[in-house]
């Protein structure tokens, strides 16, 4: 067939693969089938592990529109393979918001109606039919399949597979959410809906123990092993089999119950909302009470008032919830969602009228697995809300399919172990072929079972079976070490890859400062000028100034069972002003027709004592708030919508960042001197609010604010003055930011507040030095056809600044996103030395962390977990500092709320690493020992005997791993980092030249003992005058296994010994591990070894000198190779594994061009200016100019 053009599905996102179609092909199927049974079912697990060949070995290819089985490319770096069965289902239509006709009659296949329900189980079927009735249209086909949980539909109109999310297919406006989706669905509408988007469940199936057995048997490593027990007892060595079946049962039997545990966990997360029962609008005005297993995007659910926790996600179409959210962003502090509000009933119509989205609108989106503690209503009506996702598309649903299909851990070393394995098999390869060949040269009369056998056994003893054991030892004992100081880890493959971090970010507010912030005091403005700043706002002159209102009304503060909850500053503000809030009971809101306000006053005492005489208590000084736009990060503000009583005129309150409220505001009452006044603050540290009032006209209605889009009410607005909050860092940031800079660890800020108070900050604790520079990148957008520009300037206009030196960039969020978009080449740059990002919105942080994994840094992240989870999830390690749900986005959560846990996070990691290094290497060594060994002994057709490989592997090799792997971290962080691969010179130097040191000794006392004079010639069947030691203590054994020869037992003891040597060489300490001599374990062990091994004292000295000889040659070279032989390992590692010179990390080349490039870092007070701002591909060409 014509080759197809290449598709791709889920273009654009993180799960995104090539896609391509497949047919079955009879004769493929037929050769495969007689393949599996000439190779024993071997082809068929090797078409299991490897879906790529198991499609492309039983299928043609074909268009991905006739495909029977669709295959698919990862286009991310692991280039993973999925294979998935096309289905089919018959239904009325291609979309499922199509509108069936309302005279349109359904039926079922089996001849039911519409009472019966549209879908029509069937056990092992996969159409599921729909017919309709002749004068309708007819059955349409809709070709799917299923992969990770998600759906793919065939799309005639794109010709690919797509996804379908939700309601957000649609990109409805807000207003038609109210006008088009706000009255529900019928039921005939739902059961077609629930075709496409299926059972609303987070469906985490807890599989079998036998499923689970079957899938960890058929791992290739059991298998190899297997094939090993199976060569073992063929040859009669059942000891050894016997032991190895016994440990392998034992993995088995731990991974299953560690797998089973796990899912166990999960369902038990999800279960609690999966299936409950809810109320349903039905589109004619009929309430229905329903499963929430057979809710779908577009029904109309009712929150009840008692809450619930949400099934799915849903926008709030009518009244208020108030939500807790823990799960999702980390915080426990209540969030208030307020209806979304209709642009079709505002004063201006057109003004507002956006594209719902969950992340845009997500103050009006209710998400699954949230808590709804309070609902607020209308008299009359429910509080409602329009199903958007369901199942597996909802937030939660794919916070739990990313625990559920995990990426893979990309690290150097994992991809160099399978590389070393392969170098090892190719050796194993090597003495399989010598085996044979020697057998049938020198040996004629060896029966050829025993050749193949021999042959064999070889490979079994080249790629140790134990591997993979002894590599996990060493991260469980990290993880273990990492619990007892409060770090938990969900992810033990990253404790590794913490090894190598060389940058760590870090949120600032309740990460490297405290999470409370206090009120230091107020500056009040009025007709354009600022009163001189006060402390506190509690005083009676104050009491009914706009000022004081603004700081009562302007929050999302609750009362949850008597007590206010709510956002910490939103606290701390209101209780300053020590003022009452007050809310209606649901007996209250029932009788009226409208939803009470929250009403807030301030209490008695606080009145003038004319004023208290004045008002009772029917007519007191309160202030109802009307209507609330939440708190946007991405807006940066919040306003409130207030009434006086008695008052017929309503006033708008707004409180947000200082920059943002004063664009807001009428430029002639914002102080002239207010940047002065806001830089003076913000350098000193303080946070800062700014305030802004506007008397609201006549003609707004309690009705028409309800309905009314917030940017009709923020402008026009009045600047009122700025709140200054006091931030204080938390006691450990100082000195565990030195440790990291001490350790040539980068710290970067990545802040949601103001850039000058984020830049006070990272001085304050010791980030940026008071010597060094800081230079401000401002971004600006193209406009009026003029190209995107940056202008550069210092942040504190220092006098005596050499024009060279150490020096940080600082930027916002709106500039972060200008250049990321328009200036892509300084892009790279400005990351290699930026050092505070502020104002960054969390998707903002996710891109920071992707740019700086772009030029090569190992990226930690630090964060409360609040708007961090997405960068926690993408950096390289991240760190919650919370404790709640949200830190399962998180490998890494530690228990102390503080940064200390980062050193030791890093310090724990470098000690897995060079754990890995060191098991690995011995491993390695531990192979190639038995493999010399074993090839000497097969050139005089002998071997060693079960007991002695019985007696290495289990009483020297795994009593060696699994204690060489205690070794602690080192107490400090060091400025050197551990290696990131095995393929590296100076670790191949010394696998080699360990190696030759082996082949050396063995191969001396291999020839040696035959030219002692007591030696007598020893044949394999004639054995009687050769009287070995082991045949002292048995010499009425027959020797089966022509094990008994001075050969054997020489060899036998110098390899023991080698094993103990190597395990002591390789087993490093400072700078990054605690010396082996402080490991009781592994030293009591080693003696343990030796004492065992040097039993038998008839040996001539000789022999000790052998063995003290090898010790003091490996120990020597081991020193010694990183620094006299330091050439010799770079030209091997550039002759072994540097064909093509791997160059350095990319921050590192950067680095290199910048500091020898005369216009970097750009001069304060000039312009850089990209000449094609529309087309990103020119967007790299930048010309700087003076301002």
């Amino acid at each position: 067939m014509e080759k197809e053009e290449l598709k791709i599905v889920n273009k654009g996102l993180e799960d995104e693969m090539e896609i391509s179609g497949y047919r079955l092909c009879r004769w493929k199927l037929a050769l495969v089938g007689i393949g599996v049974l000439c190779t024993g079912g071997f082809l068929l697990l090797l078409l299991y592990w490897l879906p790529e060949w198991c499609v492309k070995g039983t299928c043609t290819r074909t268009s991905v529109r006739d495909a029977q089985v669709v295959l698919l490319q990862s286009t991310d770096e692991f280039k993973r393979w999925f294979l998935a069965k096309v289905r089919v289902i018959l239904a009325p239509g291609r979309n499922p918001f199509d509108n069936l006709d309302s005279q349109t009659t359904l039926t079922v296949a089996n001849g039911h109606g519409p009472s019966g329900g549209l879908i029509r189980k069937a056990q092992d079927l996969q159409v599921v039919a729909i017919s309709l009735l002749p004068q309708t249209r007819e059955r349409l086909s809709i070709r799917y399949f299923t992969l990770h949980s998600t759906k793919y539909f065939w799309n005639d109109t794109i010709q690919n597979f797509e996804v379908f999310i939700g309601l957000e297919d649609q990109k409805v406006t807000c207003s038609a959410v109210h006008s088009e989706h706000s009255a529900g669905l019928t039921k005939t509408q739902q059961d077609y809906r629930k075709l496409f988007f299926g059972v609303n469940e987070i469906a985490v199936k807890v599989p079998s123990v036998f499923k689970l057995l079957i899938k960890e048997v058929l791992n290739p490593f059991y298998i190899f092993q297997l094939f090993s027990v199976i060569l073992w007892s063929a040859d009669e060595y059942y000891y050894y089999a016997v032991a190895i079946v016994f440990m392998s049962l034992i993995s088995i039997a731990t991974s299953l119950y560690t797998i089973k545990k796990q899912y166990i966990m999960l369902h038990d997360m999800v279960a609690a909302h999966s299936i409950v029962r809810v109320s349903v609008c039905r589109a004619n005005n009929e309430i229905e009470e329903t499963m929430s297993t057979d809710l779908v995007p577009g029904d109309v659910m009712i929150i009840p008032t008692n809450g619930i926790i949400m099934p799915c996600d849903a926008v709030l179409i009518s009244g208020t919830c108030i939500v807790n959210e823990s799960m999702l962003t980390g915080e426990s502090v209540p969030v208030t969602k307020t209806n979304l509000p209709d642009p079709g009933h505002s004063v201006k119509r057109e003004a507002g009228d956006s594209t719902y989205s969950t992340e845009e609108h997500k103050r009006h989106t209710l998400f699954c697995g949230t808590s709804v503690i309070q609902t607020r209503f209308y008299s009359g009506e429910q509080v409602k809300a329009v199903v958007v996702r369901t199942g597996f598309s909802t937030a939660k649903g794919q916070l739990v399919r990313s625990i559920l299909y995990p990426k893979p851990t990309d690290f150097k070393l994992y991809r160099d172990a399978y590389l070393f394995l392969l170098c090892l098999v190719g050796v194993a390869g090597i003495g399989f072929v010598y085996s044979i060949v020697l057998s049938i040269i020198n040996h004629v009369g060896v029966p050829a079972k025993t050749i193949i056998i021999e042959s064999l056994d070889i490979i079994t003893i080249t790629v140790p079976p134990a591997l993979p054991a002894a590599m996990t030892a060493g991260i469980v004992y990290a993880q273990r070490r990492l619990k007892r100081i409060g770090i938990f880890c969900i992810s033990p493959q990253r404790i590794n890859i913490c090894g190598q971090i060389n940058l760590v970010c870090f949120d600032k507010t309740g990460t490297l400062t405290e999470d409370g912030l206090d009120l230091w005091g107020i500056h009040r403005a009025e007709k354009g000028s600022f009163y001189l700043s006060e402390e506190k706002v509690c005083k009676e002159p104050l009491v009914k100034s706009q000022f004081v209102a603004c700081m009562a009304t302007c929050h999302s503060l609750t009362k949850i069972e008597g007590e206010l909850s709510g956002d910490p500053l939103d606290l701390k503000m209101f209780e300053a002003t020590g003022w009452i809030l007050e809310e209606a009971t649901e007996e209250e809101t029932s009788l009226h027709d409208h939803i009470m306000p929250t009403v807030v006053r301030p209490p008695k005492q606080l009145l003038p004592k004319s004023e208290e005489e004045l008002y009772d208590l029917s007519s007191s000084y309160e202030i109802g708030i009307v209507r609330q736009f939440p708190f946007s990060s991405a807006l940066q503000r919040m306003t409130v919508v207030a009434r006086l009583l008695g008052e017929k005129r309503m006033d708008a309150y707004l409180k947000g960042a200082p920059e943002v409220v004063t664009s807001l505001c009428r430029k002639e009452t914002v102080p002239d001197d207010f940047s002065e006044v806001l830089e003076n603050y913000t350098k000193q540290g303080f946070r800062v609010i700014a305030l802004a009032h506007r008397r609201l006209e006549s003609k707004l209605t309690w009705h028409k604010v309800q309905n009314i889009n917030r940017d009709v009410i923020e402008t026009n607005m009045e600047f009122l003055g700025l709140i200054v909050m006091q931030n204080k860092l938390k006691a450990e940031t100082p000195g565990v930011l030195e440790d990291l800079r001490r350790a040539n660890i980068r710290t970067v800020m990545v802040t949601g507040d103001n850039m000058l108070t984020a830049i006070s900050v990272a001085r304050d604790c010791g980030m940026i030095l008071p010597e060094e520079r800081v230079i401000i990148a401002d971004a600006f957008p193209p406009r009026d056809g003029q190209a995107a520009t940056i202008n550069w300037r210092y942040a504190d206009n220092p006098v005596k600044h050499p024009g060279k030196g150490q020096y940080h960039f600082a930027m916002n969020g709106k500039s972060f996103a200008v250049i990321t978009e328009h200036f892509q080449d300084l892009l790279q740059k400005l990351v290699l030395h930026g050092t505070v990002f502020a104002r960054m919105a969390p998707e903002q942080k996710t891109e920071l962390v992707e740019a700086l994994q772009s030029v090569d840094y190992f990226v930690g992240m630090c964060g409360d977990g609040a708007n961090d989870c997405g960068a926690l999830k993408r950096a390289h390690s991240g760190i919650s500092l919370s404790e709640l749900e949200a830190s399962v986005a998180s490998p890494f959560t530690s228990k102390t709320p503080n940064i200390s846990c980062v050193p030791s996070l890093i310090r724990e990691g470098r000690a897995a690493l060079v754990t890995s290094f060191c098991v690995f290497k011995f491993m390695a060594l531990y192979s190639i020992i038995q493999y010399i060994s074993v090839t000497l002994l097969y050139s005089i057709l002998s071997n060693l005997g079960d007991f002695q490989f019985l007696f290495i592997d289990i009483a020297i090799i795994l009593v060696i791993v699994f204690t060489m792997s205690l070794n602690p971290a080192w107490k400090e962080l060091v400025a050197q980092r551990p290696p990131s691969g095995l393929i590296s010179g100076p670790l191949l130097f010394s696998v080699l030249t360990q190696i030759l040191i082996c082949l050396a000794f063995q191969t001396f006392s291999f020839l040696w003992v035959k030219r002692q004079s007591w030696y007598d010639t020893w044949t394999p069947i004639l054995d009687s005058h050769n009287v070995s030691f082991s045949e002292v203590y048995n010499e009425t054994e027959d020797d089966d296994h022509n094990i008994r020869n001075y050969e054997n037992t020489t060899l036998f003891f110098i390899s023991s010994f080698q094993y103990l040597i190597v395990a002591i060489v390789f087993s490093k300490g400072k700078p990054f591990r605690q010396p082996t001599y402080s490991n009781c374990k592994c030293s009591f062990a080693s003696y343990c070894m030796y004492v065992i091994v040097c039993v038998p004292f008839h040996w001539r000295m000789m022999m000790l000198f052998i063995m003290l000889a090898n010790a003091a040659v490996s120990a020597l070279v081991e020193v010694s190779y990183s620094g006299v032989d330091l050439r010799g390992s770079r030209c091997l590692s550039w002759l072994c594994c540097r064909r093509n010179k791997t160059p350095k990390a990319r921050y590192m080349h950067l680095a290199q061009e910048l500091r020898v490039d005369p216009d970097w870092p750009p001069k304060p007070t000039t312009t850089t200016e990209a000449k094609t701002p529309p087309s990103p591909k020119n967007s790299s060409s930048h010309s700087l100019s003076s301002s």
